[in-house]
Parts: structure tokens; sequence; C-alpha cells
């Protein structure tokens, strides 16, 4: 008797083994934000934004619970010290990070409800898989504690007095940015550099080369720079030029005239695109839950510092777009492969954003990384494989040139730009920042 009762009191006080939940359950989360991101027809900067203040949440979470993770304190700008509630007990850490994703990305996003409703959906599935009531319980009042933190956070970062600014109007003088057709879009996002870094220290930290300066002279460099791109569409691109400029499109403000009306063309934010090649990275290298949130996080800090020092320069330098110009001084017919996105043209937000992601997941997967991105296969693109995230950073950034919206010095400085975003968010989280 006293050794089945041993027994039975070993038995009772055993930790019970938890469900695994994986990097893969990160990824869901994300792609449940890019669905309603389009849904939302969410621009590219503030998709940016919501990925990295709800990766955050996750992020701290993890900190909190895995020594192998260091917090945000002393790395992000004006970071609190998130605390974390005297109640949380009986939790399993990764199932709080996910829930504190979900549960600051539905009260940041437009349609977060959405987001609240697949919370409820994936907490049954919990239940189904062998967690318990109280688990789940404890594990969301430990996240959401930590989420209502970070929203905190990022309610200072002052996006919220974009609204209350000028009306931004376009200057109306050569060599300046106009809205394009078909849809002939306001200006997005024009007041994007007044909010607050997460790394850099200021938005224009990372100021890129000035622009070919706008010229009409048929000798000038910027003339020279229009001809390529019309000669590129007017000699005919190759079948791979034209896929590549497809497959990286991401412009979540295309339309199509159907002779009544202008109907959106669904596609998702360069930065969803990236967020989706961090996922696949993790899967195919079968990173832990831990290392996972960091590397998630990481990518989503790039992309919103890359998109304020790159949105920085768009509406200091104002610069024409390619469709503009060359209709302008050339051909009043020219039409670009792509449709031109709703904002002026230097420099590339997609060479940035690219090639700081590039330099991230380079840092953690190594520089001969290979991979199928096919995060777009779902909205009907037909995957493409890539021997390096440089490659590819390279390849998405050309697709702006045959796609015939950019000019190429704006790919190229983009590119170096990106580039210094990427070294710097990392030497920021790594305290390998020289003194300046």
């Amino acid at each position: 008797m006293l050794l089945a009762a041993a027994i039975l009191y070993t038995g009772c006080n055993k930790k019970q083994a938890q469900p695994a939940l994986t990097s893969a359950d990160i990824t869901k989360v994300i792609d449940h934000m890019t669905v309603i991101m389009i849904h939302d027809v969410t621009n590219p900067p503030l998709a940016a934004r919501f990925f990295s203040y709800t990766c955050l949440a996750g992020y701290e979470v993890v900190s909190e619970n895995d020594k192998s993770v260091k917090s945000m304190h002393g790395i992000l700008n004006e970071y609190p010290v998130v605390k974390k509630p005297a109640y949380a007990k009986g939790y399993v850490y990764q199932l709080s990070a996910l829930i504190a994703m979900m549960e600051t990305a539905g009260k940041m996003q437009p349609s977060g409800s959405l987001l609240i409703k697949y919370e409820e959906s994936f907490l049954d599935s919990c239940k189904k898989i062998g967690f318990t009531d109280e688990v789940i319980d404890s594990s969301k009042h430990y996240a959401q504690a930590i989420s209502k933190q970070i929203l905190a956070y990022a309610k200072k970062d002052k996006y919220n007095r974009i609204s209350n600014y000028t009306r931004y109007t376009p200057l109306g003088k050569d060599g300046t940015w106009d809205p394009t057709p078909p849809a002939y879009m306001a200006p997005v996002e024009p007041y994007f550099n007044t909010i607050r870094p997460l790394t850099l220290d200021s938005a224009s930290q990372f100021l890129p080369a000035p622009p070919i300066p706008f010229s009409k002279d048929k000798n000038s460099a910027f003339y020279k720079f229009m001809m390529m791109n019309y000669k590129a569409s007017a000699e005919g691109l190759t079948a791979e030029q034209r896929t590549i400029a497809g497959f990286w499109d991401c412009n979540p403000f295309a339309v199509q005239d159907n002779g009544h009306m202008l109907i959106g063309l669904k596609k998702i934010s360069p930065g969803a695109h990236w967020m989706g090649i961090t996922g696949i990275a993790c899967r195919q290298a079968k990173t832990g839950f831990s290392k996972a949130m960091e590397i998630h996080t990481m990518v989503a800090t790039g992309l919103l510092d890359g998109f304020i020092c790159c949105w920085d320069d768009k509406y200091r330098t104002n610069r024409v777009r390619p469709e503009t110009a060359i209709r302008k001084y050339i051909d009043v017919n020219w039409k670009p492969l792509l449709q031109t996105p709703p904002f002026p043209e230097y420099i590339s937000g997609h060479s940035v954003i690219s090639s700081a992601s590039a330099v991230i997941l380079t840092h953690y997967f190594g520089d001969n990384f290979h991979y199928t991105d096919n995060v777009e296969e779902k909205y009907g693109l037909t995957p493409r494989s890539f021997n390096s995230f440089t490659q590819a950073a390279t390849e998405a950034g050309m697709s702006r040139f045959w796609g015939g919206i950019h000019f190429k010095d704006a790919i190229d400085n983009g590119i170096i730009q990106g580039v210094k975003v990427g070294q710097w968010v990392l030497a920021k989280h790594n305290n390998q920042v020289p003194n300046h």
C-alpha cells in the first residue's frame, strides 16, 4: 500500500508534458495577419509597423522565459522594461507568445477582430491536441499583460499624430511626383518619417546618394535613365524578366479597370513577402521556437526601420516616376509592365527592405541558404528557388526596373541603404554599435 501510494504521489506531482509548438505556428499568425492586410489594403510601411510590434509582443514573452533570448530594453529606442505579471503561473510560454502576437495584431489592425476570431479557433485546436483549460487560461492572461505593454509602447511612436498633419499636395513641377494611372491615388504615408524608429538614430541616418538630377536634355544622365526604362519594355522583356517582375510585384494598391470601375487585385506587401520567406527559412532549418521568434522579430524590425528611412528620402527627393516622365517626354502611349505604386520614385522601397531582410536572414542562416519561395503560391504565383537571400534581394530590386516603375539609380542606392539598415539592426541587437 505504501509503495502504491508513493507511485500515485509521484505521478500526480510529475509535470504534465505539453504538446509542442513550433516556428510553423508563428508563420500561421503572420499569414493570418497578411490575409487581413490584403482585406484592409494596408500600405507597405504600415504593414511593417504591424509586423514589428506584433513580433515584439511574442518576443518579450520568449525573452522572459528563455535565457538565450534577451529583452529589447536598452536595445530599441525608448523601449520600456516589460514587466512579467506576478500572477503568471501555470502557462506554456510558447503558447503565451503566440497569443500575445494575436492580441497585439488584433488591436492594431483595422480588421483585427478577424484575427481575434482566429485566436479563438486556434485555442480550440490547442485543447484538441492536449492543452488543458487551465494552461490555456493562464497562458492567455500572461499574454494579454505583455500585449498591453507593447501596445502602449506602439502608441508612443507618434503614428497617431499623422492624421493631424496638413494633407500632402503634389508640387506640380517638372521632375516631381504626380499621381499615376489608373487610379491616380493620393500619395501614401508622406509623413512616415516622423514616427519613432526602432533602432535608427533618426529617419535620415542612412541618407543615400542623391538621385540623378532631372533634366529634359537628351544628352543628360536623367534622359538616358528614362531611355533605359523605355527601351527595356519597347524592345521586349524576356519571359524570365516578366516573370520576375510579376513575382516581386507586391503592390497592395494594384487595380484592374474593367471599363466601369476599378477593382482591387488584392496583393500582399513587400514586407509580408519577406516575413513569409523568414517562415520558410525557419521551417526548413528546423529552427526552434525561441530562435524563430527572435529571427521574425529582427526581420520585422528591419522592415519598419527600412521603410522609415526609405520613405524619408522618397518625400525629400520627390522624384517623378518613369511612367509620368516617359509619357511626357518620350512616348505618350508608354505603359510600364507593372502598375506604378502611389508614392514618389526615389528610392526603391522594395530594394531597401529586401536588402535589409537579406542581411538579417543571412546572419542567421548563412550565405548559401538554398530555399524555394512559395509565399505567394496561394495567390497564383509559381514558386521560385534561390541559392541565397542576397540573390533574392537583388532579383527583387531588379524586378522594379523590369516592371518599369523605378529608375536604375533608385534600385542600386536602395540596395546600399537596405544593407546598412540590416547591418545596423543586427549591430544594435548584438551590442556591437560603435561609438559615434
